[in-house]
């Protein structure tokens, strides 16, 4: 007989999900390099030196100003008029973006990043799809062994529940499920250890628990047994223990009779 997986405890501190990502906040300093590039284009060394100067200059003349404390975009100007004028010290000719690898290196960043945002949304967009379904099947009481778990299901979970869903118990009772069944996306062994460090205890100890009781050879479904995830809401440590008191002593079996002598 295959011993029940050790589910884990671990709960990590994660973000509400379904929630709108913040506004990012304007990157000045960012701004006042952009709008230097773009100026810069065509200049030659002299040229730049001079912007240089002059960038240096009205710096210096702002630096009492109250209304530009903290300001990020004027010493990045001037640090960039720097950088260019350096640039073009060595390289020659005139000042062409295109050509610069600081410039085209950060580009490339900015591409890979609005890259990944996008696949975040897309992700954040199939979870919360996921979670829709899962609710309307709850509601209409078709969520059973017949629905496969996915992956990212314990998410779409997390979204339920931060909306307050009425349902989400039952989704709770399903994932236990699946998780004892080892059916689905939990098939995967990895997939169950990453669950074990997503899904709360009492969803872990219910699983456990129903795991240990079909160990014993029992025929157990979950909505036949609707007690087992009521104790394990109710104490999951508890429903954890009597997992592994269930599996000792199926494993083990009934002490020997043999001392009691003949019959």
């Amino acid at each position: 007989m295959s011993t029940p997986l050790p589910w884990s405890r671990r709960r990590p501190s994660i973000p509400a999900p379904g929630t709108a990502a913040p506004r990012r906040p304007m990157d000045w300093a960012k701004v006042g390099r952009t709008a230097v590039r773009r100026r810069a284009a065509g200049m030659t060394a002299a040229e730049a030196a001079a912007a240089l100067e002059n960038a240096e200059l009205e710096q210096h003349l702002d630096r009492d100003r109250e209304d530009l404390a903290g300001d990020e975009r004027g010493p990045a100007e001037v640090a960039e008029w720097r950088r260019i004028a350096q640039f073009l010290g060595s390289a020659g000719g005139v000042y062409d973006p295109a050509a610069d690898a600081v410039v085209q290196d950060g580009l490339a960043a900015d591409r890979r990043a609005e890259a990944a945002e996008q696949q975040r949304l897309q992700e954040q967009r199939q979870v919360a799809a996921r979670a829709d379904e899962l609710d309307q099947l709850a509601a209409a009481g078709r969520l059973d062994r017949t629905v496969q778990s996915r992956p990212g299901d314990e998410s779409a979970r997390d979204v339920l529940v931060h909306r307050g869903g009425y349902h989400a118990p039952t989704v709770d009772g399903w994932l236990a499920q699946a998780l004892a069944d080892r059916s689905g996306h939990y098939a995967d062994p990895a997939a169950r250890e990453a669950a074990g460090g997503r899904l709360p205890e009492t969803v872990t100890a219910h699983a456990e628990l129903l795991a240990a009781l079909a160990a014993t050879g029992a025929v157990v479904r979950d909505t036949e047994l609707p007690f087992i995830g009521r104790i394990a809401r109710a104490a999951p440590d508890a429903a954890a223990q009597l997992a592994r008191w269930l599996t000792q002593t199926h494993t083990t079996g009934p002490a020997d009779d043999a001392d009691d002598g003949p019959a």
